[in-house]
């Protein structure tokens, strides 16, 4: 890996195409790159996001999931290429169940709010979001696995549970809408 990064002011941007992984050209305004860098957002997204205060077992399934985007992202700069693993949306699906179990069940919608880690999580969800519609639209044009955008749909819901988690670290809560229409429905 040490030899694989030796220069990062190439200059080979500057006609606005970048290499891909297989040493093809495109545009830096194609799909894939779009999808690459949505992906690569969201990495640096959670990155921020571990820089504030979680339970361990939460710092570390987001380090993995650092490791599996740059996998997905991989993945995207090498078409046909595969090294983000089914295994990998297993993995989100088991956390999911695990960190779903100890919240309430909601019975209003929430807004993106409360701590500021529960805040970043909700931006890294809408990021994931993005992401998935942009492996979406890029697999309407290429082939691509399933794998990818199963990954940032289970990722972005995961994204949900962690900010209600993270919004309870501290005896906190989520902050819920308050519906004019609900609001007149109970008062009625």
């Amino acid at each position: 890996m040490a030899n694989r990064l030796t220069q990062i002011a190439t200059r080979t941007g500057d006609n606005g195409t970048t290499g891909l992984g297989d040493n093809t050209r495109v545009s830096k305004d194609s799909l894939r790159v779009h999808a690459m860098g949505d992906v690569d957002e969201l990495n640096a997204n959670i990155g921020v996001l571990l820089c504030e205060a979680m339970p361990d077992g939460v710092r570390a399934l987001l380090v993995e999931v650092q490791h599996q985007l740059f996998n997905l992202g991989g993945e995207l700069s090498i078409p046909g290429f595969e090294l983000l693993r089914p295994e990998a949306v297993l993995a989100l699906d088991d956390a999911l169940a695990e960190h779903n179990a100890a919240l309430p069940r909601l019975a209003e919608f929430i807004l993106p709010a409360g701590s500021r880690a529960a805040s970043l999580a909700h931006v890294c969800r809408t990021v994931a979001r993005r992401a998935e519609r942009a492996v979406v639209a890029l697999g309407q044009q290429d082939a691509l696995k399933d794998t990818p955008r199963q990954y940032l749909n289970r990722l972005s819901d995961l994204l949900f549970v962690l900010s209600r988690v993270l919004n309870r670290m501290d005896g906190g809560d989520d902050v819920y809408w308050k519906s004019e229409r609900m609001a007149r429905a109970s008062a009625g």
